[in-house]
């Protein structure tokens, strides 16, 4: 089943951050967004005119109609427009994990736009701890979490949120000065920290919502809580780089673009190899993941790949094979996956190995001996740090 993300937050007018980043986050994952709107801002890239806050009875009957007839697998809070609603919100969120234990709740606490403009009072911001109380993790950034706590330290201040609300905090480093920049996931018994370099663009608007909401929809699919961030992160920093320079002051970041499937230009998204026997072949690549899409026995098989490219084998039984082209499939869990496979019977070449690249990648070959990388390469595939442009 799709996975389907409710989405409890602020709607922005010029569509770079609230429930429209959300939406556009969510469905570009694969997801279906549901959305309960909070607040009603008058906004765009230079900031924020007006503001109106949706009655809480009205947020909660959002949430209802959604919950009642689709169902949901996680839900992402963003903008909450008062203390009431927040309160209101949260009570809501904990009958539902009643009902539902292992709903994952994503918890943005949204207090400043991008612009600098409020989007929280003082009353609002005391009461996100009842919103804390049932999220399954919160993401503030640095000046976020030093209002949330009274702790100068982020890891600290971290560490304190765990322990008085029991939910995971992601501690976003986008704040800090310099290049070098570091997140942390701080859970009860364990920390992880991912390290990256600052993305020089002034394009940033609607990034901790679509970080926010990436994370829901991998929490949904069933990741683990590292893994889910992650994966987000990558979202983020690829759409980052692709955002589409909107407006005269912090423009949206572009979601639309991190795919395969489309674009304005040519776009590599289907590739054929030749074998010689169909069963072998096609059981070789739906063991190591591909969907099969197209049976046409004893001649051609097509299969789909988790980003939306295509991949066909042609067989031709008296052609001679000779391997002079090599077909990557990406995987996020590269070493794991290489390592059942290889409990499953599948031979390489060579196993895991970082490339000067920048790349991670195993060698295998097809039972014709076409060339198969199973590799792992991140933003690194689209933009190495010798990337030319123009």
């Amino acid at each position: 089943m799709i996975p389907r993300v409710l989405i409890i937050a602020g709607s922005d007018s010029g569509g770079g951050a609230g429930i429209q980043a959300d939406i556009k986050t969510v469905t570009m994952l694969g997801g279906h967004a549901m959305t309960a709107v909070t607040a009603i801002t008058a906004q765009n890239t230079l900031g924020v005119s007006a503001v109106h806050p949706v009655p809480a009875e009205t947020i909660l009957a959002q949430i209802d109609a959604v919950v009642s007839d689709i169902g949901l697998d996680a839900v992402k809070i963003g903008m909450i427009g008062s203390a009431f609603a927040a309160g209101q919100v949260a009570e809501r969120l904990a009958q539902l994990k009643a009902e539902k234990p292992d709903l994952p709740i994503v918890f943005d606490p949204v207090m400043v736009a991008t612009s600098g403009a409020p989007l929280a009072d003082d009353a609002t911001i005391a009461a996100f701890g009842q919103l804390m109380d049932v999220a399954t993790i919160a993401t503030p950034n640095l000046p976020e979490l030093s209002r949330l706590t009274s702790e100068e330290d982020p890891v600290a201040a971290a560490l304190s949120l765990v322990s008085a609300h029991g939910c995971a905090v992601l501690i976003k480093g986008g704040h800090e000065e310099g290049d070098a920049l570091a997140d942390a996931l701080i859970e009860t018994d364990n920390m992880t920290s991912w390290q990256g370099q600052r993305i020089d663009t002034a394009n940033t608007h609607g990034t901790g919502c679509t970080l926010a909401s990436a994370i829901a929809l991998f929490l949904a699919e069933g990741a683990s809580l590292a893994d889910a961030v992650a994966r987000a992160r990558e979202f983020v920093r690829v759409a980052l780089r692709e955002a589409p320079g909107l407006g005269q002051g912090s423009g949206p970041i572009g979601q639309s673009r991190v795919r395969l499937d489309v674009g304005a230009g040519p776009r590599l998204n289907q590739v054929t190899v030749t074998g010689t026997d169909y069963d072998k072949s096609v059981a070789f690549y739906r063991a190591i993941g591909l969907k099969q899409i197209v049976a046409n026995p004893p001649d051609y098989a097509r299969f789909e790949t988790a980003g939306g490219a295509t991949f066909s084998v042609q067989i031709d039984p008296e052609e001679k094979i000779v391997a002079t082209t090599a077909v990557y499939f990406e995987c996020d869990e590269l070493d794991k996956q290489v390592d059942q496979l290889a409990r499953e019977g599948i031979a390489f070449e060579h196993g895991p190995r970082n490339q000067p690249w920048m790349w991670r990648e195993a060698r295998l070959r097809d039972p014709d001996g076409n060339i198969i990388f199973l590799y792992k390469a991140g933003e690194t595939r689209r933009f190495p740090p010798w990337r030319i442009e123009g």
